[in-house]
């Protein structure tokens, strides 16, 4: 589980490992919630309601975040419904991070899933992630997760985190981490995709320039992941969403760009009311209506089978995908 870097983790923060008050653990561990404002960081802040859109869903993850540490999980349920997925994957964030810490084998995440979010494994996945990333750990398969497959969006949220820490290593010089297979490389495109989405301000031209500076062997996973943050998180106009497709089309990934907005429909319609955004998004980058797109990768999961549960399951889901959408747009043109 890679106990050199906790240890490292807690020798940095200046805790004893063999520290017993809890309560210590988590005030040191609670957030500070200006780490939402991307002004902060150097990321390309357009004006616009982009800007404000990512702020309150890192807003809302802090907020889970910090309710978990301050064992009030239950107040994620009065985040605004639309933000209220990025809460509970700031609670997940937090599980992960305590469970790691007190090797406890990922009791407060399965308790988590298996309760308050539920109706948001997606974001609970992603938040796992996130947890692993911020004590610079590489995700592995010791949490009792819930879902075999979906358990590989802890590597998305695990990029997609990494990324946001080290943003001239993993943007700027296009560096990817020493990570343990080809398998976690792939899944933290997808994370570090949606990473770029924040960092360019939803700006189609500029998601497109930076995606077109990685290389071609990357950029079928950067794509997805832009299309995920697109539809998932949102901060982007129909008509921006549509040169967003068409770049996707000029270099060859828009299928991909797809199945991504696909997850998102699918994620956003689990956790309860589809926000205007998403709708918008599926509409534009996936040609369909949102149940539509989501029931893809219902289909596709259940032609699976219950025993899919490695990558190459988990990217053979997300081909069925891409493959419902290029039969879909076939029948469309005919």
């Amino acid at each position: 589980m890679g106990d050199t870097g906790t240890t490292s983790f807690l020798d940095q923060a200046g805790i004893e490992p063999t520290l017993t008050s809890a309560k210590r653990l988590r005030r040191f561990l609670t957030k500070d919630p200006l780490e939402s404002d991307l002004s902060r960081r150097r990321f390309r802040l357009r004006p616009g309601p982009a800007r404000t859109v990512f702020s309150e869903a890192e807003k809302s993850y802090i907020f889970g975040f910090n309710a978990v540490m301050s064992k009030e999980v239950e107040k994620v349920e009065e985040v605004p419904a639309d933000r209220r997925p990025f809460g509970y994957e700031g609670a997940a964030a937090a599980c992960t991070v305590l469970d790691l810490l007190t090797l406890s084998r990922g009791r407060r995440l399965h308790e988590l899933l298996a309760g308050p979010a539920r109706h948001h494994r997606h974001a609970a996945y992603l938040g796992a992630g996130r947890g692993y990333a911020l004590l610079r750990l590489r995700p592995v398969r010791g949490a009792r997760l819930a879902h075999p497959l979906l358990r590989w969006l802890a590597v998305d949220g695990f990029g997609f985190q990494r990324s946001l820490a080290r943003t001239d290593q993993l943007v700027g010089e296009r560096v990817m981490p020493d990570l343990l297979t080809r398998a976690h490389c792939a899944a933290f495109d997808q994370g570090l995709g949606r990473l770029l989405w924040y960092h360019d301000c939803a700006a189609p031209d500029d998601v497109a320039a930076r995606i077109a500076g990685f290389p071609a062997v990357r950029r079928a996973d950067l794509w997805s992941g832009a299309g995920f943050a697109a539809a998932y998180t949102g901060g982007a106009e129909p008509e921006e969403l549509r040169w967003l497709a068409e770049h996707a089309s000029a270099d060859g990934f828009r299928a991909h760009l797809a199945q991504g907005c696909a997850l998102a429909v699918a994620a956003r319609l689990c956790s309860g009311a589809l926000p205007e955004h998403t709708g918008q998004a599926a509409a534009v980058l996936v040609g369909a209506e949102a149940e539509e797109a989501a029931s893809w990768t219902d289909q596709a999961l259940i032609e699976l089978g219950h025993e899919a549960r490695t990558h190459d399951d988990f990217r053979g889901w997300q081909a069925r995908i891409r493959h419902s959408w290029t039969r879909t747009r076939r029948r469309q043109s005919a």
